[in-house]
């Protein structure tokens, strides 16, 4: 086990390389178990990297022999073709040969040459050599002085490849044919073949080991990441971290990996709260509830009716908790919702004034002993209709709320900041950080109607929207609700499909 493998598996066993997981089971269609892989695909990463690394440098060391072959062979070629022009005889030599009855002499010589003599006719004589070579038109066009020297492959009386250089005498007609066999090329790039052959498979051989050996380290990150992402689908356990260090992919995804599962791990938890607190928010309502319907009901059953004003207080207070839970359920409704942002098909362009407007007269009703003044200035949004007109009505029911009876509440929308300051008691500075949470109710307000949802319903709201929202202490006593959202003076361009609320 290495020292990165360590890391993770005390805390976090990984599971079984072996373990099948779904879709690679035995037997079942699909599975890798018992399937011979027919495709590159159908092959383990690392085996295709292993692969791919051997392929490309088998390429290239096969570009680089074929080069180097070529080159070796020109090479060779042309340093023979300058022996066969450093071995020219004058004319004087040849006629002396001829005459001295020297053609057709076949005697050895080291570098097994050949040298013989050609007229214009194409017949041919030798005076130095084994093998009498074949005349070609090219070595006849020299001899004729319609050419000048030649160089070119020939073949020899035996069958052998010669290279011959063929030039014409001075002063006498005809030329004269300088050979030697191509052995002494052939033979070298012979050679040469079979070691770049060899060097070649020793470099493949080498890199697909290298490869295998560099696809297993590098993806070493990876196998632990799969480990810790088998391990949280099979356990549910969303505290597995991995070590992130450094800065490279790997890195990046192991913290990413290590964000998701952080942000799952506090969504569940910000959930279970959510229920938890529910379902206490909801007990009470409903017990009232029920001791109200058990009083009614056990009225009715015993046949003592109860007193007229009695009777009335029991079914307003029903009336008044069946209330209640139907705004705690439709509170819970909205906050149930993922927050993810506006959802694009519900955003419209609206005028946050007139908005702002209609949720004032809605507060005159439930506060109708209360004064609002009003100052709203025209300012356009995009938002979604409900939600955002929802958000201020809350900040003004929560305004009426903490307002004294025949309290002001001064309401005022200038360039996209929306300010609600009533005179209440205000808020202590020490629940300030808290009264945008969930279900949180500061100690003078639990006697007070309301699920202490309203608030983080508008903070939800206002953030989705872009904007934000605050609460501070007003100067003189009360309490100063802003909430800013980004628009326009002016109606902006409508979206495609995009109705204008306003």
């Amino acid at each position: 086990m290495s020292t990165d493998d360590a890391a993770f598996e005390p805390a976090h066993p990984r599971p079984e390389p072996d373990a099948a997981g779904p879709g690679d089971r035995a037997g079942k269609p699909g599975g890798r178990r018992g399937r011979v892989p027919r495709r590159m695909r159908d092959l383990p990463l690392r085996s295709r990297l292993a692969l791919l690394v051997a392929a490309a440098v088998a390429v290239a060391v096969a570009a680089a022999a074929t080069a180097c072959w070529f080159v070796v062979r020109d090479v060779l070629l042309d340093n023979l073709d300058d022996a066969l022009r450093s071995n020219r005889i004058t004319s004087s030599e040849v006629v002396d040969a001829v005459n001295s009855g020297r053609c057709g002499t076949r005697a050895p010589n080291i570098f097994q040459s050949t040298i013989q003599v050609v007229d214009p006719q194409g017949h041919s004589c030798v005076i130095s050599g084994q093998q009498s070579l074949k005349v070609t038109p090219d070595d006849v066009a020299v001899a004729d002085g319609s050419a000048e020297a030649t160089v070119h492959d020939g073949t020899a009386s035996d069958g052998a490849a010669y290279r011959v250089y063929t030039y014409p005498l001075r002063g006498v007609t005809g030329a004269v044919s300088v050979a030697r066999p191509l052995s002494e090329v052939n033979a070298p790039l012979s050679n040469l073949v079979w070691v770049l052959v060899f060097v070649a498979g020793a470099g493949v051989l080498g890199a697909g080991v290298a490869g295998a050996w560099v696809a297993r380290t590098g993806l070493r990150p990876v196998d632990r990441l799969t480990g810790a992402v088998e391990f949280v689908a099979r356990t549910e356990d969303l505290t597995v971290r991995i070590p992130a260090d450094g800065e490279d992919e790997i890195a990046r995804l192991s913290r990413s990996f290590n964000s998701m599962t952080e942000a799952l791990a506090s969504s569940r938890d910000r959930q279970a709260q959510l229920i938890a607190d529910a379902g206490h928010e909801l007990r009470t309502p409903l017990t009232s509830l029920r001791t109200n319907i058990e009083l009614l009901a056990r009225s009715e059953e015993t046949g003592r009716a109860l007193p007229t004003e009695d009777r009335r207080a029991l079914l307003a207070s029903v009336k008044a908790q069946m209330t209640e839970l139907a705004a705690l359920i439709g509170d819970l409704q909205e906050l149930s919702r993922p927050d993810i942002g506006q959802h694009t098909d519900r955003v419209e362009v609206l005028a946050l004034h007139d908005l702002t407007g209609t949720a004032l007269a809605r507060a005159r009703l439930r506060g109708p002993e209360l004064t609002l003044t009003a100052d709203l200035h025209p300012w356009y949004v995009r938002a979604e209709p409900a939600s955002l007109e929802r958000a201020l009505v809350n900040v003004l029911d929560n305004a009426v709320k903490f307002s004294p009876p025949g309290g002001t509440i001064e309401v005022a929308l200038t360039e996209g900041v929306l300010t609600v300051r009533d005179h209440g008691s205000g808020i202590p500075a020490d629940d300030l950080p808290h009264v945008f949470d969930r279900f949180w109710r500061s100690p003078s307000a639990r006697s007070l109607p309301g699920s202490g949802l309203g608030l983080s319903i508008v903070a939800r709201t206002v953030r989705q929207s872009g904007g934000e929202v605050t609460l501070r202490p007003a100067e003189g006593g009360g309490t100063v609700a802003t909430v800013r959202l980004p628009g326009a003076p002016t109606p902006p361009p409508a979206l495609p499909s995009e109705p204008t609320y306003g």
